[in-house]
């Protein structure tokens, strides 16, 4: 008789703990497939802001201005959620220094980059440094200055808040960057950088 209760509490015991560890998988799996799936890193698996991800890309292919000059190089421009980041190499600029580098209204580099226009400037303020002045205080396209070492290279790298090279308020695709042959001081009403010895259209890539 013994035996036989031994036998049928061993099987009550059995059966609760595999009511338990069925339960639990259920608990499991549903708050697994409540979880909200968000972009992680593969290296460490920490989950990543998409604020940083790109949504398009340019370049603008800088040039001289004129047929003797010996400027080349290119700008990169990377879309992401909250504005542009801005990359530039340029190779034998003939001043070394800082250089105004700025975005323009129109998209052409003709007449030795004046058919570029003016800065570009939709919201009609003063002149300054967008990512460090805002849009209230400076013109879209003002990105500063660009610093050109004793052997004539220049490398680049800005950011521009609400900038975007596909829709959106501040659309920049298709004009003109221009590479100035002074130093942007900020003075009004664009800088005081003098001529334009370089310039490019921003072209969107596929």
């Amino acid at each position: 008789m013994k035996k036989y209760l031994i036998l049928i509490l061993v099987c009550v015991g059995w059966f609760s703990l595999s009511q338990l560890s069925l339960t639990g998988y259920k608990n499991r799996t549903a708050f697994a497939a409540d979880e909200t799936l968000v972009p992680v890193s593969a290296e460490d698996n920490i989950p990543v802001s998409t604020d940083s991800i790109p949504t398009a890309h340019a370049k603008a292919i800088i040039k001289g201005t004129t047929s003797s000059s010996p400027i080349d190089g290119s700008v990169t421009f990377v879309q992401t959620a909250k504005g542009l980041e801005i990359g530039a190499f340029l190779i034998n600029v003939p001043s070394p220094g800082l250089h105004g580098f700025h975005i323009h209204e129109k998209g052409s580099c003709d007449d030795e980059g004046k058919a570029a226009g003016g800065h570009y400037n939709p919201e009609g303020v003063q002149h300054g440094d967008l990512n460090r002045d805002g849009h209230g205080m400076a013109h879209a396209g003002d990105m500063g200055n660009i610093a050109v070492a004793e052997d004539g290279k220049a490398v680049y790298e800005g950011f521009l808040p609400d900038i975007s090279l596909t829709g959106g308020k501040y659309n920049v695709e298709g004009l003109a960057v221009i590479l100035h042959e002074k130093e942007d001081d900020f003075g009004q009403p664009t800088g005081n950088a003098g001529g334009r010895i370089g310039c490019g259209i921003i072209i969107l890539e596929n």
